[in-house]
């Protein structure tokens, strides 16, 4: 690295950096965030990525405000390449020093090339955003492009990397250098040390506090609840990159898991859920059910399927059997039971209820199954006291509908074409 004056630093092209990440740092992944999150176009973003694995980024100059570096494209035309970020304002360099002098761990930190996320987080609720958004790395290049080109995005995705090695070249951007930033701590912690000590408050007598045991301040307003899932970031790259890992599988999961943190963010926010009774977590074959019944993708489907020892078939029978009720659905289909004397002396009498002013149908048990021959139906009871309707199709029993309270009405369910929508994963009934 090289020094032309105390507000300008050159870094040296970095090395081809074939098959590693551009960030380890989380600071560094919030800056690669803002590119990504920004550009209108993700092929040129994605070009950019190859042209800094390959070495393609020259010599990095860092100065308030800006990034400069000469990019060639793979003919060997050069490109001259600049990243604009916003510099900080005296009032915001105030407020930014004076959360870090006040922890004298937020500068030990800094010493040690690190941000600690409590001073981004401190700083951003004072108003001052350390990291870029989105929109805040403003690209300019001499090939022509007016947003972000292979060029600029090569040169954000090397800078990925100088700031995991030093957070300081952050701060240079934003306008101050190391030394001049260093020196004004020191001095702020300093002043802060020397400052007369104010007397600690002596506090109410406890006398006063049991008096007051009663009056509780009221609780905070419910938050309110967004209007769709959050979209988690997109982990495209390169074949070559990470080959043992399943992009599309990994992205699935994040998006699968933001869903059902909504879903339950749903539940804690709707009236009455404090006097609901939680429901029973999900075991793993029935959660991969449940992932299954949300997947639109095929690999990830079978890769589900072969996971819980189920094949094809047998999944696609327990996505209809989840549509259709969920995890008691799915145990319907699934959990071949007998049931104690007490059960089954109910179940008949259910039965005798159901068909009392008519002739009944035919039905043979099997355990907990009630079969009717004539008609390749057949009535399953479940572990929570309801009827599940069957229908045997090309030599498989199939779920048929949602359950009902009455065998009657689970007998004469109508088939519906085709598989239902999922419903909630933990069905009240």
């Amino acid at each position: 690295m090289s020094t032309r004056d105390p507000y300008e630093k050159t870094f040296p092209a970095l090395a081809p950096a074939p098959g590693r990440g551009f960030a380890r740092t989380w600071w560094g992944h919030a800056w690669l965030r803002s590119l990504e999150d920004s550009a209108l176009d993700g092929e040129q973003v994605r070009q950019g990525r190859k042209y800094a694995r390959s070495g393609a980024v020259g010599a990095v100059s860092v100065r308030p405000g800006g990034l400069t570096a000469v990019v060639r494209d793979r003919d060997g035309t050069a490109h001259r390449t600049d990243v604009l970020v916003q510099e900080f304002t005296e009032t915001e360099w105030d407020r930014l020093l004076g959360l870090a002098a006040a922890e004298s761990g937020y500068i030990a930190a800094l010493l040690d090339r690190e941000v600690p996320p409590e001073l981004a987080e401190d700083a951003a609720n004072a108003g001052v955003e350390l990291l870029p958004g989105i929109g805040d790395l403003d690209p300019r290049c001499d090939c022509g492009e007016w947003d972000h080109c292979p060029h600029t995005a090569a040169l954000c995705y090397q800078v990925a990397r100088l700031l995991d090695q030093d957070p300081f070249v952050l701060l240079l951007l934003r306008g101050r250098g190391e030394r001049e930033l260093l020196d004004e701590l020191e001095a702020r912690s300093t002043a802060e040390a020397e400052a007369p000590q104010v007397s600690a408050d002596e506090g109410v007598p406890a006398v006063e506090v049991f008096a007051a045991r009663g009056v509780r301040p009221p609780l905070p307003a419910l938050p309110l609840l967004p209007q769709a899932p959050g979209q988690p970031p997109t982990l495209d790259t390169e074949p070559e990159a990470e080959p043992e890992l399943d992009v599309d599988g990994v992205e699935f999961l994040a998006q699968a898991a933001a869903a059902e943190a909504y879903r339950l963010l749903a539940e804690a926010v709707a009236p009455g859920h404090a006097g609901r009774v939680p429901a029973a977590p999900l075991t793993v074959s029935e959660d991969a059910v449940r992932l299954t019944a949300e997947a639109d993708d095929l690999r990830v489907r079978s890769r589900l399927a072969a996971a819980t020892g189920r094949s094809r078939a047998d999944m696609e029978r327990a996505v209809r059997a989840w549509g259709f009720g969920g995890a008691p659905g799915l145990a319907a289909l699934e959990d071949d039971w007998t049931p104690d004397r007490t059960t089954l002396a109910r179940a008949r009498a259910a039965l005798a209820a159901a068909w009392a002013d008519e002739e009944a149908p035919v039905l043979r048990r099997v355990r907990a199954r009630w079969t009717s021959p004539d008609t390749d139906r057949q009535l399953r009871l479940g572990r929570e006291g309801r009827w599940w309707p069957y229908r045997r199709v090309s030599g498989h029993w199939i779920p048929a509908g949602p359950s009902a309270p009455d065998p009657a009405s689970a007998l004469t369910t109508p088939d519906p074409l085709g598989p239902p929508d999922p419903p909630d994963p933990h069905p009240a009934g």
